[in-house]
């Protein structure tokens, strides 16, 4: 894309309003991507161009900096960030890593990149979806070298043996892209001119820090019997008396937690006392668990939306989590029996309340969806007080109040001539409507019952007639041989996409079941007469949003005129036809008022050339 050189055909600065709507773009774009992130490759105050290529490529730079950004069809829908950006920012896009430096140099001399170049982590090959943006990488080298779109997703890759392409590389170091910028430069001395290897800064920083942690390991302590007592100086020095004066003069005793490593003085108490003190922490560690399982149900019912999903966990704990805890009380997760924020929501994730996935890159667990037809979630009760101090606390998420009801809207699966033996051997009902965790739990259910798991290798199933009919029959072609067993990783994903795909949409007492995928809202802006631009919706009905009363809301919200018009062979449904070209301004306020998650809307704007 960027092989050879080109002239900008226009150069202009960005307004202010342009620029929060690139920070945005670029915030949605990129899910992994934290606001220092975005601060640190956009900063708010700074001035933004634009320079606009003759291939329709878009090109955003830091005034007096480096090109941060690029938009690939100018539409401000496939916005990918620079080398520069991903060197100021690494984490924000997740990264395939090459097997060795050497094979850097058909990426930087703009080769694709092939799956046979890509070191496979033990965990296995990362989930991913065509047509992502994803950063490549050299083993011992944190600073990317290209970028580029997944050409497949992770699921055809594993069926195609991970062969072929992975990434389509469009913008990678020395380029044309990265020559044109003022100042050029490298992050460090792994970049050569021909091919990139391994920092050699990367592994000596590593065993500088296991150095220091060994070192601080080593502290100056006495073990006594089952406690542990700091050395105190003695007390023929008069530095010393004054020393222990200031302590109280009493004997010092350093207790050790069995759980964490900090250290902590307290004065010598009688054996009653210990015992006393240690019931009183053994009942803390049981309340915490049960308030932090109190808490995360009451944001999960008043704070966390559908539409905000991906969420970090680190954002979940500190703007959800802690913000449910009752008035003057404080939430420790070190205090837990869990210790660690990722275990304590992977075991959530275990028992199916909510789905999670760690983010290697960035070493934290990302909050995917709720089940919102889980038990536990079903049947916990909001506490109002609670409520009320979120409400009144000012965060951002006080900004998205909804007109009515929260929307909710699951993916849901129903069982199919091909996976419905599975279902009756494990005596699963075949008329339910299943999440796809509770799919998952009716296959490796099958599993177990039919003790398929490999011996030699816990990770693979053996595939049985009846497990194999269900996964694969009538999709080998004639000729072709069935496979004898699968990935468990892979299992779950390949009986959900055999069963029949419905979606449920409820809003209060509402409540929609519809077969198939749901069809996102279509929003698009269009020329008509000359200048005049129109914008039309549809799809309204499918999200249980009242067309007629939208267009009313509309009218007043953009002062202009709106109409309504019945879509042709499609009885029920309706267009709403605005005046104006608010195709983004109407996206947000069906977000805001509406509650449908971005995911679901879909915009359009025919009037750019």
């Amino acid at each position: 894309m960027f092989k050879k050189p080109a002239e900008a055909k226009a150069l202009q600065r960005l307004s202010g309003g342009d620029r929060k709507k690139l920070r945005r773009s670029a915030k949605e774009r990129f899910p992994l991507a934290t606001d220092a992130d975005i601060d640190a490759i956009l900063p708010p105050k700074a001035e933004v161009t634009v320079a606009k290529l003759p291939n329709r490529i878009h090109v955003y730079e830091v005034e007096g900096g480096f090109p941060v950004l690029f938009d690939v069809d100018g539409r401000g829908n496939d916005i990918f960030p620079t080398v520069y950006a991903l060197w100021k920012a690494p984490e924000m896009l997740p990264a395939f890593v090459l097997k060795a430096g050497e094979v850097s140099r058909f990426v930087i001399g703009g080769a694709d990149l092939m799956f046979p170049g890509i070191s496979i982590p033990p965990e296995g090959l990362p989930s991913f979806q065509s047509g992502e943006p994803w950063a490549v990488k050299v083993p011992g080298n944190e600073a990317a070298i290209a970028i580029g779109m997944t050409m497949i997703n992770s699921a055809e890759a594993l069926k195609a043996g991970l062969r072929g392409k992975a990434l389509r590389i469009l913008h990678y170091y020395r380029d044309s892209l990265w020559e044109a910028a003022e100042g050029r430069y490298v992050p460090n001395s792994g970049f050569l001119a021909d091919m990139v290897i391994e920092d050699p800064s990367f592994y000596s920083n590593s065993q500088t820090s296991a150095d220091e942690a060994v070192a601080n390991e080593e502290l100056d302590v006495v073990f006594v019997g089952q406690e542990q007592r700091l050395d105190i100086p003695d007390i023929g020095d008069k530095r010393d008396t004054d020393y222990l004066g200031e302590c109280h003069k009493a004997d010092v005793v350093g207790e050790i937690d069995s759980d964490i490593t900090s250290l902590s003085i307290t004065e010598e108490v009688s054996t009653e006392q210990q015992k006393n003190v240690k019931e009183h922490q053994e009942l803390i560690t049981e309340d915490v668990d049960a308030l932090l399982d109190k808490c995360l149900l009451q944001a999960l019912h008043k704070t966390v939306k559908d539409k905000d999903l991906p969420l970090p966990g680190s954002l979940l704990w500190s703007n959800h989590v802690l913000a449910c805890r009752p008035t003057g009380i404080s939430l420790d997760i070190k205090k837990s029996s869990y210790k660690k924020l990722s275990k304590w929501l992977q075991s959530k994730s275990s028992a199916g309340l909510i789905s999670t996935k760690e983010d290697k890159h960035k070493k934290e667990v990302i909050l995917l969806s709720v089940n919102r037809a889980h038990p536990d979630y079903i049947s916990f009760k909001p506490d109002k007080q609670a409520d009320e101090s979120i409400e009144h606390k000012p965060d951002s998420s006080a900004s998205d109040t909804q007109a009515g009801p929260q929307l909710e809207v699951a993916e849901i699966y129903k069982s199919s001539t091909n996976v419905s033996p599975i279902f009756s051997i494990v005596g699963a009902d075949t008329r339910k409507y299943y999440t796809a965790q509770e799919a998952f739990d009716v296959v490796f259910r099958y599993v177990e019952k039919e003790n398929l798991t490999k011996t030699t290798d816990k990770s693979l199933v053996i595939l049985d007639a009846s497990l194999c009919d269900a996964l694969y029959k009538g999709s080998i072609k004639k000729g072709g041989t069935y496979p004898t067993e699968i990935h468990k990783k892979d299992l779950g994903a390949t009986f959900l996409n055999r069963m029949q795909a419905h979606h449920r949409i409820s809003r209060g007492t509402d409540v929609v079941v519809r077969k198939g995928a749901l069809q996102p809202i279509q929003i698009m802006t269009e020329r008509r007469q000359g200048s005049k631009k129109v914008t039309r919706v549809s799809g309204l009905e499918c999200f249980l949003v009242g067309a007629e009363s939208l267009a009313s809301e509309l009218q007043k919200k953009f002062a202009c005129s709106t109409s309504l018009a019945e879509l042709p062979g499609k009885k029920g449904q309706h267009e709403v036809l605005v005046q104006g070209g608010v195709i983004e301004d109407l996206a947000k306020h069906l977000i805001d008022q509406y509650g449908v998650p971005r995911r679901y809307i879909e915009v359009l704007d025919k009037t750019r050339r």
